[in-house]
């Protein structure tokens, strides 16, 4: 069975002459995520990022379904990661503008809207596969799988910094900062390095500066500030430059880290670790990649939405650009034939690379789509990958480990239900 690379069609369309098949009809993708507030920076940048895709697919004549051409047109909700506003946000989309697939950003929003979306046999998205459980069967997350990649930094530093033996963490108490809490104990312990200090805050962190004077008290080698929004993971960085901490910093994110290089010094940021590369990385183009055109995409969206660049500027266009390839496949856009399309085989390309469907264990169904992730580190104030490594090795020698902590934080996709 051939595996489809990812990005093939659009970078070869690309390299095509461009005529003006002008389409007759659309076809319209939601996007349900927080365009305002405090995690904004996961929502509005990918909501951006659509944008791009959708004006890249157009201008090449739109989707080809059934000898036609149908243009893509991107709905969006801002639904400020507050619950209610999700649940009125779904329905519209669905009900009022008949999208074919919800791209989301996911996490406390995505209980609520659960049933309506089983009931509607809507296909969604999400990028936190901790959501995922076999009563949500067309909820998949095929691009982001936080927050399970975020062993790949600590396993990293564990074989090239091996004196780093202690480590002080915090975290948000809410469904990004929980599931990553037990992610980020388990891949210490899996490392030998031992968790001096544990920090749960809810909401944002009021006082930063105590946060971290208590996690110092501790004297750690690393200080992790687990997954936090920009603005904590900003506050919580400037807090540590402050008080005098000259040691190893490991987040999930570091948006705008650019910022933070300017506002604490490049000698302090050296070194930092976390998860989500620039696009014009160097690496991008020896690496075993497949997002179309990186370089170009991230010159686009810097240019169109200064600023604006994040860990998610990228994702929901990797998502439309799978589920375009299974659209043309399969001449349709109805959900449930486009879900049986792109997990057909059990394995297929995400953004870096071979993955497979996976997740049965951790989150009851095999609706993630799991493979290798970046480790990016900061070096002379650019943030550079420096290693792919594969979540599923780490699985397959520490996985009993991953789950007992998830089940000590109640998250457990049984535990959530």
């Amino acid at each position: 069975m051939s595996i489809y690379r990812f990005g093939a069609n659009l970078a070869m369309t690309a390299s095509l002459p461009r005529y003006n098949f002008r389409a007759k009809e659309s076809v319209k993708i939601g996007v349900l995520a927080p365009l305002t507030g405090d995690a904004a920076t996961w929502g509005r940048p990918g909501f951006e990022g659509c944008r791009i895709w959708a004006d890249w697919v157009n201008a090449d004549g739109g989707l080809k379904i059934g000898g036609q051409r149908w243009a893509v047109e991107i709905v969006a909700y801002d639904d400020q990661y507050d619950p209610a506003r999700a649940v009125h946000g779904a329905k519209q989309l669905v009900l009022e503008h008949g999208v074919k697939i919800i791209l989301m950003l996911g996490g406390d929003t995505v209980p609520v809207i659960a049933d309506f979306l089983t009931r509607s046999r809507t296909l969604a998205t999400t990028l936190l596969p901790s959501d995922l459980s076999p009563d949500i069967p067309y909820l998949i997350a095929p691009c982001e799988v936080h927050p399970i990649y975020v062993v790949t930094g600590i396993d990293w530093l564990a074989e090239n910094r091996p004196e780093l033996r202690t480590a002080s963490l915090c975290a948000q108490k809410d469904a990004f900062g929980l599931p990553s809490l037990a992610t980020y104990r388990a891949a210490f312990e899996s490392s030998g390095i031992k968790i001096l200090k544990e920090v749960l805050y809810t909401g944002a962190p009021d006082d930063p500066e105590a946060i971290v004077a208590s996690m110092l008290s501790a004297k750690p080698d690393i200080l992790c500030w687990d997954t936090a929004y920009e603005p904590f993971v900003h506050a919580l960085t400037e807090a540590a430059y402050r008080q005098g901490f000259r040691g190893q910093i490991v987040s999930c994110t570091c948006d705008n880290y650019r910022a933070l290089v300017a506002r604490t010094s490049r000698e302090f940021m050296e070194g930092f670790i976390f998860h989500f590369p620039d696009f014009d990385d160097p690496a991008l183009g020896k690496l075993d990649i497949d997002f179309p055109r990186p370089n170009e995409f991230y010159a686009e969206f810097n240019r169109r939405f200064p600023g604006e660049w994040s860990s998610v500027s990228w994702a929901y266009c990797a998502i439309l650009e799978m589920w375009r390839n299974a659209v043309e496949q399969i001449q349709t856009v109805e959900p449930a034939v486009v879900l049986s399309a792109m997990k057909m085989g059990g394995s297929s390309r995400n953004a870096f690379g071979e993955a497979q469907w996976w997740g049965r264990e951790l989150f009851g169904v095999d609706n993630a789509l799991v493979g290798s992730w970046p480790v990016v580190r900061i070096i002379e104030g650019r943030a550079r990958i420096i290693e792919l490594r594969s979540i599923l090795s780490w699985w397959d020698r520490h996985g009993q480990l991953l789950l007992r902590h998830m089940r000590a934080c109640g998250q457990m996709w049984d535990q959530r239900l």
